[in-house]
């Protein structure tokens, strides 16, 4: 097996003089000191880090209102994620699903019968609604 062989290029060190003569070449500066240049680069992050807890309190009481809304509806997004995770495991389970609909239409069984079928408890049933929504809204009902 063969081992290639390689020629050592010795180029020529140009002086700053020969650099002004010379026309066309590139010249490789050179750092005088690498160190300088992180301590320079330490200072503008301390700076930075200096000011950031200034900034950032500039930013949120000048967009206060906004980040609560989207935190808010992220924080909805994630409950409901987990809350529909929860009833998928629960739905599982056998014999759990069968149970919540005999629940459910037991439930809507007894609404009907202690809501609907009477008059006067349709009437009881539109004034507790009345209230309620007064309530939420925050108006007198007008009766």
């Amino acid at each position: 097996m063969q081992e290639p062989e390689f020629t050592e290029t010795k180029s020529k060190e140009a002086t700053v003089p020969e650099i002004n003569n010379q026309t066309g070449t590139i010249t490789k500066v050179q750092a005088s000191a690498p160190q300088d240049e992180w301590l320079k680069y330490g200072e503008q992050i301390s700076r930075f880090l200096a000011t950031l807890p200034e900034y950032l309190g500039a930013f949120f009481n000048q967009y206060k209102q906004p980040l609560i809304s989207v935190g808010l509806i992220v924080g909805a997004i994630v409950a409901v994620k987990v809350l529909l995770a929860i009833l998928d495991a629960l739905n599982d389970i056998p014999l759990v699903a069968p149970t919540f609909e005999l629940i459910g239409i037991g439930y809507s069984a007894w609404f009907v019968y202690r809501y609907l079928l009477k008059a006067s408890t349709r009437k009881e049933l539109t004034s507790e609604i009345t209230t309620l929504k007064s309530q939420v809204v925050g108006k007198i009902p007008e009766a």
